[in-house]
């Protein structure tokens, strides 16, 4: 029977350095150490922040070999580049302090114990974030469905940035996110109060013939129009007519002066025959490419970075079917400016564009549009679901 001496030493970077002059005799066979490495228990501490038990007259078996005492703690020393790490312990321990020191992470929760006022707030951050996020392609956009600074993207960019500067990418945003906070807080409020009335439980049979995200999402998108309607009119007076009106009060006034309330609700129509497939098949979009995404990879939890693709391409889908709806309404919104024709109704607006401009002139400002909604769909989906894991129910959540 042979025996070892052993140094105990400390691990660093880049090799191994004497730790210890305290040397102990192991009086083990050849061969006896596991395949794992070397047990010892967690005794006195040493300079290198734990050390070996030394022998005592107790410690030894009948043998003569070294006994284990405390066997329920153990360190072990495993060959790596970084030198030795402790991959042993107390049953339970380790997993125990990984997720402490995951539950200990820096984290925001916010104690909201009423789920729609959950939603409502975690609907007004999404849309006050993304439409600002997108508010330059916003601007440029609405310049090319009414023909009023250029016919290009790039030729409308350069004469705002001429006349305006930057802030005139901007102009209207502050209006544009008034009226689309409570417009997401109310559309993300109906969509989720619909739905979860008009889905089925698990093993029932379904409520309604079609599919419920696609009925929530044109009354989300109804409900959120009526309320914020004349607040998009406002913000679409106040990015064409420049030098017209001092502020939001003052065109509110103004508006009010010249055309009466019913003023306010000029293009409604439009704007409700072009928000209820847009909605509905937004909504749809994006409940059935989650619902895809989850069966495909098998997990539950969507990520940020795929929220954001998923909601994105909800977007695109639905934006690009019901444009030419979307340019009636504006056109009609503009009225008579500029000694630019009055459309009795959405049918005369779209017959009349097509007559003038052909197809493409229902699709005006379709790129644009598609780099404004597109990233707004997405960046929007992705706040809401973001905050509503920041709001939490519970305190034990928090």
């Amino acid at each position: 029977m042979g025996s070892r001496d052993f140094v105990v030493v400390k691990g660093k970077q880049d090799g191994f350095s004497p730790g210890s002059e305290l040397r102990i005799q192991w009086s083990l066979p050849e061969g006896a150490f596991p395949g794992g490495g070397l047990f010892a228990s967690v005794g006195q501490m040493g300079n290198m922040g734990f050390g070996m038990s030394p022998n005592s007259p107790d410690s030894r078996d009948n043998n003569g070999g070294f006994k284990l005492p405390y066997t329920d703690l153990y360190v072990k020393y495993v060959s790596s580049p970084e030198g030795f790490r402790i991959v042993g312990v107390p049953d339970g321990t380790e997993e125990e302090g990984l997720k402490r020191k995951k539950k200990n992470g820096l984290r925001l929760k916010i104690k909201v114990a009423n789920p729609s006022l959950r939603r409502l707030i975690s609907g007004a951050i999404a849309g006050a974030v993304s439409r600002t996020a997108v508010a330059p392609l916003e601007t440029i956009r609405t310049h090319l469905m009414v023909g009023s600074s250029g016919h290009s993207t790039t030729e409308v960019f350069h004469n705002i940035m001429k006349s305006d500067g930057w802030p005139g990418l901007f102009r209207g945003n502050l209006v544009n996110v008034i009226r689309v906070a409570p417009s997401k807080a109310i559309e993300l409020f109906a969509y989720d109060t619909v739905n979860k009335m008009l889905s089925p439980r698990p093993g029932e049979q379904p409520k309604i013939p079609i599919p419920a995200s696609l009925v929530a999402g044109a009354c989300a998108g109804v409900s959120s129009t009526l309320i914020t309607y004349p607040l998009e009119l406002l913000k679409t007076r106040l990015t064409i007519q420049r030098g017209v009106y001092d502020g939001l009060l003052d065109a509110f006034v103004k508006i009010l002066q010249e055309g009466g309330p019913g003023e306010l609700y000029r293009g409604l129509t439009p704007s409700l025959i072009g928000v209820i497939p847009y909605s509905a098949t937004n909504y749809f979009a994006y409940d059935t490419l989650r619902k895809a995404y989850r069966k495909i990879f098998k997990q539950e939890k969507i990520g940020n970075i795929e929220t954001l693709l998923i909601g994105s391409a909800a977007g695109a889908i639905s934006s690009s079917a019901t444009f030419p709806l979307e340019v009636a309404r504006k056109h009609m919104q503009v009225g008579a400016l500029s000694g630019r024709q009055v459309y009795k109704n959405v049918l005369h607006a779209l017959s009349s564009i097509l007559e003038q401009e052909g197809v493409q002139g229902l699709y005006k400002g379709l790129g644009p549009s598609c780099m404004k909604l597109v990233p707004a769909a997405g960046i929007s989906f992705m706040c809401y679901e973001a905050c509503k894991r920041i709001l939490v129910e519970n305190e034990e959540d928090a």
